[in-house]
C-alpha cells in the first residue's frame, strides 16, 4: 500500500475506485459501515444508454461518462460532512472532473489488483451489468493514481476483510478520520 500525496488536506469525501472486480462496492459499503457515513454508489447514477451500451459488451467514451462523472461528483459535493462513493475513475481526467464537480477535496481509495483476480472475481458475481469481456478495455484506459494526487493504493487479492482493514488503517493516517474500533473485546 503506498499513501500518496496524503498532505494536510483532511477530506471527508472518499471515492473508492479502480477496474471492474476491483470490489468499489463490496469495500465502499464495508467502510461507509464502519465510518458510518452514507455510501453512493457509481453505477446507480449511469444513464439507461450507458448500461445498454456496456451490457452489449461496447466500452463508454470519455463522452458517455463525462454525465455520469458530473452526477457523482454533484451528488458528492450535496452530500453534508462525510461519505463514501464507488465510481470507477479510471483515468486522471475523470478523477480531476469528479473533484471539480464536487466542490471540495476527494481521496481516491484505489483499489488495484492483478487481472486473473479482477477476471476471477468478475466471472462470481451474478446480476451485475458490466460483462467480463470489459476487463481488458478497462485496463487499458486506467492510469493509475500520480503522486500528485490524493491517493491510497490497495492491493485487492487479500480476502475482503483484509482489504478493509487495510483501507481503514491508512484512511485513518492520510485523511485523519477517526477509525471506530468495532472489534469484540
Amino acid at each position: 500500500m503506498t499513501e500518496d500525496a496524503a498532505d494536510g488536506n483532511k477530506p471527508t469525501a472518499i471515492v473508492v475506485m479502480g477496474v471492474a472486480g476491483s470490489g468499489k462496492t463490496v469495500i465502499g459499503e464495508a467502510l461507509a459501515e464502519r465510518l458510518g457515513l452514507p455510501m453512493l454508489e457509481g453505477d446507480s447514477f449511469h444513464p439507461e444508454a450507458n448500461v445498454r451500451k456496456m451490457s452489449s459488451g461496447v466500452p463508454l467514451t470519455d463522452d458517455d461518462r463525462w454525465p455520469w462523472l458530473d452526477a457523482i461528483g454533484k451528488a458528492i459535493g450535496e452530500t453534508p460532512g462525510g461519505v463514501i462513493a464507488a465510481c470507477s475513475a479510471l483515468k486522471r481526467a475523470y478523477r480531476d472532473r469528479l473533484t471539480a464537480a464536487a466542490g471540495r477535496p476527494l481521496l481516491f481509495l484505489f483499489l488495484d489488483g492483478s487481472r486473473e483476480v479482477l477476471a476471477s472475481r468478475i466471472g462470481n458475481r451474478k446480476g451485475h451489468f458490466m460483462p467480463p469481456g470489459l476487463l481488458d478495455s478497462q485496463l487499458a484506459t486506467l492510469e493509475p493514481p500520480g503522486p500528485d494526487e490524493l491517493t491510497i493504493r490497495v492491493d485487492v487479492a487479500p480476502p475482503v476483510a483484509e482489504v478493509v482493514a487495510e483501507a481503514l488503517t491508512a484512511l485513518g493516517s492520510a485523511s485523519g478520520l477517526t477509525i471506530p474500533d468495532t472489534r469484540a473485546g
